[in-house]
């Protein structure tokens, strides 16, 4: 037997409210007409409708994985998060544990100010990190 699930309005409302957050930080104004032609320059697929941009942005509907995940590209978010909200945060003596697992003063440092910023504080240290570290890793090409 096959068991179908459907979403609850509630699903389609918080992923509603994440995308318009994950545009807004990512620079876009979260309405219809920006979603629409921003997605469809990117997707590879059969472009979405302004009613399915709607749709996605008022909570009437989520996009199938494949749409998911190039909005998750275009507005530099996980899929994951998006889709279902971030991962339950640790407790704080967990948290305690995986900073102590970190040796390194300055590294413990470093993560503790990090786990201080707002989301978008975080997108931009981490767009600086990759960008390090790829830098690095053509150098060591060379």
């Amino acid at each position: 037997m096959v068991k179908i699930y459907r979403l609850t309005m509630n699903a389609k409302q918080e992923f509603s409210a994440r995308l318009k957050e994950a545009m807004r930080d990512a620079g876009y104004e979260p309405r219809p007409t920006v979603l629409e032609r921003g997605f469809n320059t990117r997707y590879h697929g059969k472009s979405i409708t302004l009613q399915s941009a709607s749709g996605w942005l008022t909570g009437k509907s989520i996009p199938e994985q494949d749409k998911l995940q190039t909005l998750a590209d275009w507005l530099s978010i996980e899929p994951h998060v998006l889709r279902f909200g971030s991962p339950p945060t640790l407790n704080l003596q967990e948290q305690k544990k995986s900073l102590e697992a970190v040796t390194d003063s300055m590294e413990r440092e470093t993560l503790e100010a990090f786990a201080s910023l707002s989301v978008r504080q975080k997108k931009a240290v981490r767009a600086i990190i990759m960008e390090l570290s790829q830098a690095r890793q053509e150098h060591k090409k060379k």
